[in-house]
C-alpha cells in the first residue's frame, strides 16, 4: 500500500469531468453527492443523500447548476463501502505501517491520493452497521454508515486534484474485503491486535509449559473465534492441542471452561467473519 509520487496543481476541472466520474461512480452502485469545494459540505440535502442514490438526471441536473463542484461518496452500506483515511501529517501513514507489520500486509484495494497528501483505501463494506470512527490509530480515521469521502476528479482547497493511485483505480480493481483488524476497531475492539501468523504456527507446533497454559489456550481460542471457527469445533481443537502439546496437559475440564469463558467475552464484542460478510 505505498504511496505514489507528487500531485501537481490544478485550479479548474475540464469541463464534463465531474458529471462524466459522477456518472461512473452511479454505473458502480455508488451513492454520488455535490460538494463545496473548500467546506466538503454537502450542496443539497443531507437526508436524502444518507437514504437513496441519485439518478442519471438528477446528477446532471447538479453539474448543470454546478460545474465546477467537488463530488464525494457516500460510504456504507448505501454505496456498499467502507474507507480508511490516512494522513499522514497526523501519523496516519506511521500507524499504517505498524499494522501491516503486526497483521501482514493487505489485499490490494481501491486508493485515492488526497489533494492534501493523505491517502483514501476503499474496503467492501462488510454488511454489518459500521459506523464512523475517528482516531483508530494516530492519522487513521474510518468512513462508514452515514460517512462521507471526498473522490476524485475533486479539487482540494489548494488547488491540487484529488486521483486514484495507478493500478488502484476502479476499472482496475473491486474494493478488496475489510481486514480483520479494520473490523475488529470499527466494532471498538481495543487497539491491540494480537499476534501475526508466525506467532500462531510457532505456538501450534511447539506447544506450551507449566504457567503458560491457560493464557495460550486462551489466546488460541480467541483466535479461532475471531476467524469464524464453530465454536464447539474450537473446544475440541483445544482439547486435543492440550493433550498433545501442554506439558503436563490441563485437565479437560480446565480447559472447557477457559475456552467457554472466552466464547462468552467474543459473543459479547462478535464481528461478521469474513466467510460470512459478503452473504
Amino acid at each position: 500500500m505505498a504511496m505514489s509520487g507528487g500531485q501537481g496543481q490544478q485550479r479548474d476541472r475540464s469541463p464534463g469531468t465531474g458529471e462524466a466520474a459522477a456518472l461512473d461512480y452511479l454505473r458502480r452502485g455508488w451513492s454520488v453527492v455535490p460538494v463545496r469545494p473548500r467546506t466538503k459540505r454537502p450542496m443539497v440535502s443531507w437526508t436524502a443523500c444518507q437514504t437513496r442514490r441519485p439518478d442519471a438526471r438528477q446528477i446532471a441536473r447538479w453539474f448543470e447548476r454546478w460545474p465546477q463542484a467537488n463530488l464525494a461518496i457516500v460510504t456504507g452500506a448505501l454505496s456498499g463501502l467502507v474507507v480508511l483515511d490516512v494522513d499522514p501529517a497526523h501519523g496516519g501513514q506511521t500507524s499504517l505501517l505498524a499494522i501491516e507489520r503486526e497483521q501482514g500486509p493487505g489485499e490490494p484495494t481501491l486508493e485515492a491520493l488526497t489533494g492534501g497528501g493523505g491517502r483514501h483505501l476503499y474496503f467492501r463494506h462488510p454488511g454489518v452497521p459500521t459506523p464512523n470512527r475517528t482516531g483508530l490509530r494516530p492519522g487513521l480515521d474510518l468512513r462508514g454508515d452515514g460517512g462521507v469521502v471526498v473522490v476524485p476528479p475533486s479539487i482540494h482547497p489548494n488547488g491540487r486534484a484529488y486521483r486514484w493511485r495507478e493500478g488502484h483505480d476502479p476499472a482496475s480493481l473491486a474494493p478488496a474485503p475489510l481486514p480483520r483488524w479494520l473490523r475488529l476497531m470499527a466494532a471498538g475492539a481495543p487497539a491491540h491486535l494480537g499476534h501475526p501468523p508466525d506467532h500462531w504456527r510457532e505456538l501450534v507446533v511447539r506447544g506450551v509449559a507449566q504457567g503458560s497454559r491457560n493464557e495460550s489456550i486462551a489466546s488460541l481460542t480467541g483466535h479461532l473465534l475471531w476467524r469464524g471457527v464453530d465454536p464447539e469445533v474450537v473446544l475440541e481443537m483445544l482439547l486435543c492441542w492440550n493433550r498433545v502439546r501442554c506439558r503436563p496437559p490441563l485437565a479437560d475440564d480446565e480447559v472447557a471452561a477457559t475456552v467457554a469463558s472466552i466464547e462468552r467475552t467474543h459473543a459479547r464484542h462478535a464481528v461478521t467473519p469474513p466467510a460470512e460478510a459478503g452473504r
